[in-house]
């Protein structure tokens, strides 16, 4: 298990399935899982996972899975990230806190969109491009509005929800969300009335922002230097490069997610995985030739090349010069 793909439960989740009757012992027995993951709460994606769907299972009926623990999930065990959200501005305010601080905890990923009369918030999934349990992503999008109705005092009403998956039936959804359900769509998305994101929150606390901001914002540039998928793809490529030409199936197997899923994260981090090898190799090249006791032919093995003319014509194109060059001026560098 990679350090990004750690899932910390809210306190408040086990504490919001109390309220239902549901043990939290109860719902990590149906799971399959230790008990010391209640005390721990940290887990990884497909442990994730199975807790959600030994919650459905438990609770049995999809309808009231989805809008029970949403709506029992008490404001004052809100995690940080949250509760930044229910002490936001307006709803615009809340939702792009919940947005941005939800890269601290993984796995759903929220985009949200504003485009004419209508705001929608996609919920994609991150490291896996296993579907989630249809009770996770009920529960993500009836809280997202759950958070509205809670912030302005006003009930709220979506104008579409969307279910990749299927249900049996959706009418007690229908009347919790206020509009029509779809089924089998393409994407799981919440579509609400845009004007409703002016809607200024009751719950408006600007001295707690000031102290939570610096401190969430914080947590997560740390976060995401620490987790960059770029960085730590490029230490795959570093470690398995030398004599061969490592491929991105190789990189994605090692980090437990699919090809795709890793073409998407180095895509929204800005760069591809051809950028990334071309780059380790350009880096380890250097730190091999300021080595005087490594020749050029072994140097090009290091760094994946099987004859040295393709290592001269790729170290030519990053550097401008030939590998012999770029050392005599590196050593002369030094020697100075």
């Amino acid at each position: 298990m990679t350090s990004h793909n750690r899932i910390k439960i809210p306190d408040g989740f086990w504490a919001g399935l109390y309220r239902l009757g549901i043990t939290a012992q109860d719902v990590v027995r149906k799971a399959k899982m230790p008990l010391t993951v209640i005390a721990e709460s940290v887990v990884t994606t497909d442990q994730y996972f199975a807790i959600w769907q030994a919650y459905s299972d438990i609770i049995g009926d999809m309808e009231d899975g989805i809008i029970k623990l949403p709506t029992v999930f008490a404001e004052s065990q809100y995690p940080p990230s949250v509760m930044a959200a229910y002490h936001a501005r307006d709803y615009r305010d809340a939702l792009k806190r919940m947005a941005r601080y939800k890269e601290m905890c993984p796995p759903e990923n929220i985009r949200i969109e504003e485009e004419g009369g209508s705001c929608t918030i996609e919920v994609e999934w991150v490291d896996t491009d296993k579907p989630g349990p249809p009770l996770l992503v009920g529960t993500t999008l009836a809280f997202l509005l759950e958070i509205g109705r809670r912030g302005t005092g006003l009930p709220l009403k979506a104008s579409l929800v969307e279910f990749k998956h299927t249900m049996n039936q959706v009418q007690g959804i229908e009347a919790y969300f206020g509009c029509p359900v779809q089924i089998g769509a393409k994407c799981n998305r919440l579509t609400l009335h845009r004007g409703d994101l002016d809607r200024p929150f009751a719950s408006y606390n600007a001295e707690l922002l000031e102290v939570l901001t610096p401190v969430l914002d914080q947590t997560l540039e740390e976060q995401q230097r620490r987790h960059s998928i770029t960085e730590i793809v490029k230490w795959i490529v570093k470690r398995s490069i030398t004599g061969e030409r490592p491929e991105i199936q190789d990189a994605a197997r090692e980090l437990g997610m699919s090809e795709r899923t890793l073409q998407r994260r180095l895509t929204d981090e800005q760069t591809s995985f051809k950028q990334l090898l071309r780059e380790a190799r350009h880096e380890q090249a250097k730190e091999y030739l300021a080595n005087p006791s490594l020749d050029i032919k072994e140097v090009a093995f290091l760094v994946g090349y099987k004859d040295q003319s393709s290592f001269y014509r790729a170290f030519r194109c990053w550097e401008g010069t030939t590998p012999l060059n770029w050392r005599n001026k590196y050593a002369s560098i030094s020697i100075n």
